[in-house]
Order: C-alpha cells, then sequence, then structure tokens
C-alpha cells in the first residue's frame, strides 16, 4: 500500500465508518398507478405501494481508484493480464490492458501480483434470519405454520447485527440474496441487500432489485406437513398445493382488475379485501417477482417448469439443484438458472445423485450455473467452492477456465436476481463492486485483501479500521469481569 493512499484512507476512515450507520433516511412514496381511486388509502390497494419498507441503503464515502498491474477476471469471459480497472463515484469508468489512460486524481493501488474480480454474489443466503453464532431466539427463517406462507417477508427477518455479514465481506461477498428457509410450498418473499454494516435491514436494502418468491419442491414440506398429519404428505399434495395457490391468485388479480377497471370509468366500486399471500403470488403472474425454487431432483425441476408454463410464470433459479446435470439442456432451454454447492451430496435421498461435476456439466450444456452458499460458512469461502466445482468438471476434460468459472459466483447469480444490468461484472458503467485477491481466487490460498461496495473501501485485511464489528460482537460492559 503507497503512503499516499495510507493518508487518503485515514482522512476518510472515520466519516466512512459513521456514514454506514446513517441509515434510516426516508424514502417518498410512490404515486398511485393509473385507475387507481384517489380516495382509497395507499394501503388497500396492493399496487399503490409495491414496496412498502423502501431502501434507505446510501453508498458509502469513496476516492477515485485506479488499480493497476493485476490479472483481471471481469466476468465476461475475460482474464487481462497486467490489467487496469478504474472507478469513481460509485461507477466502473474502465477496465482493460496496460495501456488504459488512468485519470489525473487518481488512487494508485499497484495490484502487482493480485488478481481482481467482481464483488461476489451470494444466491442463496440465510444470513440475518438465521444469525451465527445461531440461539432459538433469533431462528427467523422459516414460518413452519402453513405450507403457503407467501404472505412473509425475510426482510422482516433480517438482524443486521449477524456477525456473519462481516465474515462474509472478509471472503468477498458484496451482495447477497437472504431468503426464507425451504419447509413450505411456498416460503415467502426473498430480499436483496448490499453487504455493508448497518443498524437497519432498510440501510442495507439493495436498492430496485427485484423481490424474489421462495418456493420448495421435494422432502421439506411433505415431510413438515405431512408429520403433522395435513397436506401435504407427498409429492402429488406438494404439486396440488402449488397448483391451487395459483389458481386462487389469478382470481384475486382478476378481482383488483375488475375493480381498477370500473373506477378509471368513473363507476363506483369497492376493493377487494387485501391479502398479503395472494399480492406476492400476483407479483410473480405479473413478471415482477421472480421465482427462487428449492429443487434437488431433475425430475421435479422439470415438473416445476411445467407448472410454470400452465400459469403463465417463469422460474428465476433453482436452487441446490443436485441433479441439474441429468437436465442441462432442458435448463438452458428454458434459460433456467441453477445454484448449487461444489460437494454437498448424499444427504438426504433427494440429494443421493448429487456428483463433484454437477455445476460443471450442466455448465457445458449451456445452464446458467451458479454456486450458492445456503450456508453462514460456505458463504466465507465461494470462491473456492466454485474452484471444486471447476476442477471436478477439469478432472473429466471439460476445460473450464477461470475466466468463465468467476461467473459462477458473480455474473450468474446477478442474472438470477435480476440485478445483473447493475453489478456482476466488471464492465464500465456498472456498480463499483471489486475484489483484490493476494492470489488467483481459485487458489486454496488466496485471500480477499481488499473490498469495494460501490467504489467504497469496506473492507481490508490489512487495516483494522475497515474489519467493522456488529454490536453483537462487542459484547457487553462488564462481560467476563471478576466479581467475589
Amino acid at each position: 500500500m503507497t503512503s499516499r493512499l495510507k493518508a487518503a484512507l485515514a482522512a476518510t476512515a472515520t466519516a466512512a465508518l459513521l456514514a454506514a450507520c446513517a441509515t434510516t433516511g426516508a424514502t417518498a412514496a410512490k404515486p398511485a398507478p393509473a385507475g387507481a381511486t384517489k380516495t382509497m388509502p395507499a394501503g388497500l390497494d396492493p399496487a399503490a405501494r409495491p414496496d412498502p419498507f423502501p431502501s434507505t441503503y446510501a453508498a458509502l464515502p469513496s476516492r477515485p481508484t485506479a488499480i493497476r498491474g493485476a490479472t483481471v477476471l471481469t466476468a465476461t469471459g475475460q482474464q487481462i493480464e497486467n490489467g487496469v480497472v478504474v472507478f469513481a463515484e460509485g461507477k466502473i469508468v474502465a477496465v482493460g490492458g496496460p495501456e488504459t489512460v488512468i485519470p489525473e486524481g487518481m488512487t494508485i493501488i499497484d495490484g502487482r501480483g493480485k488478481w481482481i474480480t467482481p464483488g461476489v454474489i451470494d444466491a442463496h443466503s440465510h444470513l440475518g434470519v438465521y444469525p451465527s453464532p445461531g440461539v432459538s431466539s433469533r431462528s427467523d427463517g422459516n414460518e413452519m405454520t402453513d405450507p403457503v406462507t407467501a404472505n412473509v417477508w425475510a426482510e422482516h427477518s433480517i438482524w443486521p447485527q449477524d456477525p456473519g455479514f462481516n465474515r462474509a465481506r472478509a471472503g468477498g461477498v458484496t451482495t447477497l440474496q437472504i431468503l426464507p428457509g425451504s419447509a413450505n410450498l411456498f416460503g415467502g418473499r426473498s430480499v436483496t441487500v448490499r453487504n455493508v454494516p448497518s443498524v437497519t435491514m432498510q440501510g442495507m436494502k439493495f436498492p430496485g432489485a427485484p423481490y424474489g418468491l421462495k418456493m420448495a419442491c421435494g422432502e421439506n414440506p411433505k415431510r413438515v406437513y405431512g408429520g403433522k398429519g395435513r397436506s401435504p404428505a407427498t409429492a402429488m399434495g406438494n404439486v396440488a398445493g402449488y397448483r391451487k395457490a395459483w389458481i386462487d391468485a389469478a382470481e384475486y388479480g382478476r378481482k383488483w382488475d375488475d375493480y381498477r377497471a370500473k373506477i378509471a370509468k368513473g363507476d363506483k366500486a369497492d376493493p377487494p379485501k387485501r391479502d398479503l399471500g395472494l399480492d406476492t403470488l400476483v407479483g410473480v403472474l405479473k413478471g415482477e417477482i421472480l421465482v427462487q425454487n428449492h429443487c434437488y431432483r431433475a425430475d421435479e425441476m422439470a415438473v416445476m417448469i411445467d407448472i410454470a408454463k400452465e400459469f403463465g410464470y417463469r422460474i428465476s433459479m433453482f436452487h441446490h439443484a443436485s441433479e441439474a446435470y441429468k437436465i442441462g439442456p432442458l435448463l438452458a432451454k428454458e434459460g433456467i438458472c441453477f445454484a448449487t454447492w461444489a460437494d454437498w451430496q448424499g444427504f438426504k435421498m433427494e440429494s443421493y445423485d448429487g456428483i463433484e461435476a454437477n455445476a460443471a456439466i450442466a455448465y457445458r450444456a449451456g445452464a446458467c450455473t451458479v454456486i450458492h452458499s445456503d450456508d453462514e460458512t460456505i458463504t466465507q469461502r465461494l470462491n473456492q467452492e466454485a474452484a471444486i466445482a471447476m476442477a471436478a468438471g477439469n478432472r473429466i476434460g471439460l476445460a473450464i477456465t477461470p475466466a468463465e468459472a468467476i461467473a459462477w459466483i458473480t455474473l450468474n447469480p446477478a442474472r438470477a436476481m435480476g440485478i445483473d444490468g447493475q453489478t456482476g461484472s466488471l464492465v464500465a458503467g456498472k456498480r463499483a463492486d471489486v475484489v483484490i485477491w493476494s492470489a488467483d481466487p481459485f487458489s486454496v490460498y488466496a485471500q480477499a485483501e481488499k473490498v469495494f461496495v460501490d467504489g467504497a473501501l469496506v473492507y481490508d485485511r490489512r487495516d483494522p479500521r475497515y474489519q467493522p464489528k456488529s454490536d453483537f460482537e462487542l459484547g457487553q460492559p462488564g462481560e467476563g469481569a471478576f466479581h467475589p
């Protein structure tokens, strides 16, 4: 680190950390849609304020920065030796070889011997809703009271003080999708967050990111509810439950459409009674909310695809997908991403046919491949998880390169979460979410040395000022003191 950079960091460190807590600002409500009655309170029309818990996220202070001399993986298929990455005002300005022009006034970071990637994106996380270390009073990820709980939102369970967010940031993770658990057919809404220190959920919430709907097929719903002597207790009960819910949602949507049409014509009408769960399902049918579908087996994924076609929605991503390698061409044809681990398999029957080369085989078949965590430890090492999956594919001759595999933990999860226009690759104009690695990120020895979110330094392995701790980690006054 240059003396100039040290001085610059010292000058901004206090302001940056204070700004991390400035997350309680307000966002104006969106105007009611055309056709909505002007006299009806906004809270009664589900379309009047589609996000009643708006983001207050604001990027931390940053400096115009250029990193030069590193190996750059752009996540667009390029590996640039002796590369240059320039960012300012929270955005990528330029990415290229040594000939790239660096504007005057930039803070220069010497990247020789280092590697640069986009910020890592964890597409399946339960941080905040299942904090680590876990205690029962903070176990808020599964509303196991009904097989259809599309009415709950994961963001209302997020505890920003979860130390797991800090651990993930040290592993290069800049963005996460926080999901409800998989006990239910419809588990509720997911939310996308920026991995920055905050005292509120709203201060982490990714502005404008689409919501997701967590669905689950397979063993979990039928085990949980069959064990209670109620439906679903079988795979066919699962499918009947999905179909009934989508039929109810379509009818609910028609009632609202009819109501708004009458109001638009000047007729008097009473609005339908709002239903929070059906609001979410209608959002899926309108293409506003993305389906994130827990599903292990190939045959069950094929059934879920048919259900989506029956009711006119699309699945954005299958999660876990241990048998994706069996249906890679189908996933590619349907444009559905799949998220999986490298070597978690065999821990229950529906994962029994999982193989290490799963991700690589389906990738070579053209499928959009994602490596996820579903775990507070794996999220700290998603680069290594991707490396294991890549190596497994290469052992059987698939010849996957780091320039390709880096997209598994950056651009592809961004695509499946609907934020690839903003982040996930090192492209001019996108958010400056950048990681400087000590070595090839697919090496077991690589560490994230510096992590930038929107161009702001949020983690520095060598500078304690950029290693935030949550209030939970600070403990309580007097704890551990000797009291005779």
